[in-house]
């Protein structure tokens, strides 16, 4: 299993990713703007190019973020100072769900545990102690 901090921005999401990648070196894993989510999602003309996803290696870790937009789970999520959140990336579905069961005990389910157009299973929740939670098994 492998945590890693996942960043939220109100829209410089990309020029802070540019930054971090002039600090720490490398190439980007992967970087994804909202014009290419699902139709279905009806994200914003005025969010179509900020990011959805970016992911920068930093030695055996890596840093990833999102731009928050007014649509779904980001919905009013960017507040400065609780923009981050912890990703995990088990690794089986088995474990994501044991994982995830665990961490939303007594705390709230942001979204269930499900097969996203990524092609991943994924879910995200808040502990009982208050931290934002992102559980991601990559399907191979």
């Amino acid at each position: 299993m492998k945590l890693l901090p996942y960043l939220t921005f109100n829209g410089n999401c990309g020029e802070a990713f540019d930054f971090y990648k002039s600090v720490f070196g490398g190439d980007f894993a992967w970087r994804g703007l909202w014009a290419e989510a699902p139709r279905e999602m009806k994200v914003a003309e005025a969010d179509k190019n900020k990011i959805m996803h970016i992911s920068l290696p930093v030695g055996d870790s890596e840093l990833a973020g999102v731009d928050a937009i007014g649509i779904g789970e980001q919905k009013g999520k960017f507040k400065a100072g609780n923009n981050f959140s912890i990703a995990i990336a088990p690794d089986s579905k088995a474990e994501a769900d044991k994982v995830f069961s665990r961490l939303s005990e007594g705390g709230q389910v942001t979204m269930e545990m499900q097969d996203t157009f990524w092609d991943a299973y994924y879910g995200m929740c808040t502990d009982k102690f208050g931290v934002q939670w992102m559980v991601n098994y990559a399907k191979e």
